[in-house]
């Protein structure tokens, strides 16, 4: 092959390398997910400690300690959904990678059966071919 002409396998491999780039980068994004949801629950455990406080402080802003808990509950869920998104998108990134990483394996072994095959052609062709050079001689 030419030196610009790049085979299906390593065409196949700079793919599967860049699905796996995407893989970690979805990963990435459902770790923050998680630790968001961790501060969250974090978030409501201080507040309904706040809110069964005795001290008066809290009693006076237990209002809006109530108003702090409801919208902490709907970011859990609006998280909890995004978790459950960037789970599917983990698994499927992983699934693309796993089957590109497949067909790139399957490509070298092709490209390497299809090199063996053309290295028996060439020497079956110089062994025909050298038997009749020497009858010229």
């Amino acid at each position: 092959m030419a030196g610009g002409e790049q085979t299906r396998s390593k065409k196949l491999k700079r793919l599967v390398n860049l699905q796996r780039h995407l893989e970690k980068m979805a990963e990435n994004e459902l770790a923050a997910t998680g630790r968001q949801l961790v501060e969250v629950n974090q978030s409501k455990e201080r507040v309904i400690e706040a809110i069964g406080s005795v001290a008066p402080i809290h009693i006076q802003f237990s209002h809006n300690y109530a108003g702090r808990f409801g919208k902490l509950m709907v970011r859990e869920k609006q998280l909890t959904d995004i978790q459950k998104a960037q789970e599917v998108r983990v698994i499927k990134e992983r699934t693309k990678g796993d089957r590109l990483e497949d067909n790139m394996k399957e490509a070298r072994e092709h490209e390497d059966r299809e090199a063996a095959d053309n290295a028996i052609y060439d020497l079956i062709e110089m062994t025909l071919a050298a038997p009749a050079s020497s009858k010229l001689r």
